[in-house]
């Protein structure tokens, strides 16, 4: 009598994914191998699961991004906004600054637009204050904009270049000590940098992100209203 066959493999309903378990796991494979190198991919099988059902939860890596920015925009918390409208631009600015920086992939990846029609409303209150405090100063709808998209391109702007030059910035220095930094070129035709000579280094790496954010701020609020 022929023995039953056997099943191997597994059998009925595939594992249920949670978004929490994608937005886990997603974000551990971000701080051990980059943003750059994360595909739906390498997630889904990091999971345990094929890639066509984790396409149920997120349809591209675009869509990845979405799922991340609003799961940690829920759990970041938001600040007392002033009732002067200048200052409201600031604090709310100033707290998409910090988020980025301690995300500073997510600037990239969200260095595009369009982006904002896909974010839920926990991540969108950093926006409503800037629209709010522009318009509130008397700019117009189309101002407020305007405001919110120069102070976004500050911002990622910012963290970006600071984030990419985290890791090179000592290994800069050591060699800005070792030759001059402008010695390169004919000095007679850029003065003034000549003069900085080995000073750029340092003063450009100051962190003055709150210092030009409110100069920025007054430029372009003094041409509303």
């Amino acid at each position: 009598m022929a023995r039953p066959k056997t099943s191997t493999g597994r059998t009925g309903r595939p594992p249920v994914t949670s978004r929490e378990q994608i937005v886990a796991v997603a974000r551990g494979l971000i701080e051990q191998d980059g943003w750059e190198k994360l595909t739906v991919r390498k997630l889904a099988a990091e999971i345990g699961i094929g890639a066509t059902t984790l396409y149920h939860h997120v349809r591209d890596k675009d869509d990845l991004v979405v799922l991340l920015v609003n799961d940690y925009a829920a759990q970041i918390g938001r600040p007392p906004l002033p009732g002067d409208p200048r200052e409201r631009i600031v604090v709310a600015a100033t707290t998409m600054h910090d988020v980025l920086t301690s995300w500073p992939w997510a600037a990239e990846a969200l260095a595009t637009d369009g982006f904002l029609a896909r974010v839920d409303e926990p991540a969108l209150w950093m926006v409503e204050a800037i629209l709010s405090g522009a318009i509130d100063h008397g700019c117009t709808p189309e101002q407020a904009v305007h405001v919110f998209r120069c102070l976004w391109y500050y911002t990622v702007g910012e963290t970006i270049v600071r984030a990419r030059s985290a890791p090179r910035r000592r290994e800069w220095e050591q060699a800005t000590e070792r030759e001059p930094l402008f010695g390169h070129v004919d000095t007679a035709r850029i003065p003034h940098l000549a003069a900085i000579g080995q000073r750029w280094g340092e003063w450009a790496g100051k962190d003055n992100y709150a210092e030009g954010l409110r100069a920025f701020v007054d430029g372009l609020l003094a041409r509303c209203g």
